[in-house]
């Protein structure tokens, strides 16, 4: 019984904690982590290892975001644009390649009042590698799920069309 009432303590701590960030305790994080920062509350732009991004929160909708720009996607490729989605799902983790307004961007996306510190410190860092590793690994971390999938998509010949009795099953 006292392990329960001990976990059931824990749980409860955990998640009150979890559910307090704020527009100004973001910034105060994101002032420790980046090189620099400018802007507005909730509308920030800073730079992390020579890497610009943006946060950018609505506290009413209870969402934020930081995103760092890769490139134009018009000068993706279909091989490009093929290798960032499957990474999407191997090896992007918390982090996700995105268009938007004519750009690929490396981008984190969450509930704004349930991040916790370290979450807004990993999601500067997987932002930051994933921006730098785009067109390589395309890894947020060092941590590869599912590592081998675009190494073996390199090694089969290229798939033009996919078959229709692959895509039935979802």
């Amino acid at each position: 019984m006292k392990k329960w009432i001990f976990l059931t303590f824990l749980l409860i701590m955990q998640f009150s904690q979890a559910q307090n960030m704020t527009n100004e305790t973001l910034r105060e994080i994101i002032t420790r982590k980046a090189d620099t920062l400018a802007g507005i509350t909730g509308n920030w732009q800073l730079v992390y290892k020579d890497t610009p991004m943006l946060c950018v929160t609505d506290q009413k909708n209870n969402r934020m975001r930081i995103i760092a720009p890769i490139m134009e996607s018009e000068n993706l490729d279909k091989d490009l644009l093929l290798d960032s989605m499957t990474a999407n799902f191997h090896s992007a983790l918390d982090v996700k390649y995105a268009i938007s307004n004519g750009i690929l961007w490396s981008a984190y996306v969450h509930p704004l009042k349930e991040l916790t510190t370290e979450q807004v410190e990993s999601a500067i860092s997987q932002v930051y590698y994933a921006a730098k590793t785009f067109g390589t690994t395309f890894s947020s971390t060092e941590l590869l799920f599912g590592a081998g999938a675009l190494e073996e998509k390199k090694k089969e010949p290229k798939k033009e069309i996919i078959k229709k009795e692959n895509t039935e099953k979802f």
